[in-house]
């Protein structure tokens, strides 16, 4: 792979490739390493690519891809990690972002990633690439292998448990106990 190809497909979508992959993990540091992962991979793999689809969607997927290999394998160390946990020596941090971290995003982001959590994995897939990424239906149904009925579909499915998952929020928050 030439040098120039590489650092035009960096230049032209880390960001679009680093924010994917923040919204799915939503941790800085482990996106900035997997989209230094997603990078490894196009060099081994450029002279592969056959340019049936476009080099965003190519990237989109080995993305997908690198999210999925990520927390395959933080399943199988979060399973382990009960028993491997040295209680005496091992600090214990909260999965929870701190206060800090909260005040960064806004009060509207913060309840739609919320509720985004709440949703299947690839009800959470397809709206991050339709409407943070901005893919088209047909990018977003190359990326993930799908047709782009199952992307639509998917996608309206998502919207409305979004909407029902924000109005219970809602309704809580006006209703305290």
């Amino acid at each position: 792979m030439q040098q120039s190809i590489f650092h035009r497909l960096y230049d032209t979508y880390h960001q679009d490739v680093f924010n994917f992959l923040f919204y799915l993990v939503k941790d800085r540091t482990t996106a900035e390493d997997l989209a230094h992962e997603v990078y490894v991979r196009v060099l081994k793999s450029y002279d592969r690519f056959e340019g049936k689809s476009s080099e965003k969607t190519w990237l989109f997927s080995i993305a997908k891809n690198v999210a999925i290999d990520y927390f395959r394998k933080k399943q199988v160390r979060d399973k382990h990690a009960f028993t491997a946990f040295d209680w005496e020596t091992e600090q214990l941090v909260s999965p929870i972002p701190s206060p800090e971290q909260f005040t960064e995003l806004n009060d509207q982001l913060h309840q739609l990633l919320g509720a985004l959590e709440e949703c299947s994995g690839d009800q959470k897939m397809v709206i991050i690439m339709r409407f943070i990424q901005e893919l088209s239906i047909q990018e977003t149904a190359e990326i993930l292998g799908w047709t782009p009925g199952k992307v639509k579909t998917t996608q309206h499915r998502a919207l409305k448990n979004l909407r029902l998952l924000l109005e219970a929020q809602e309704g809580r928050e006006a209703n305290p106990l």
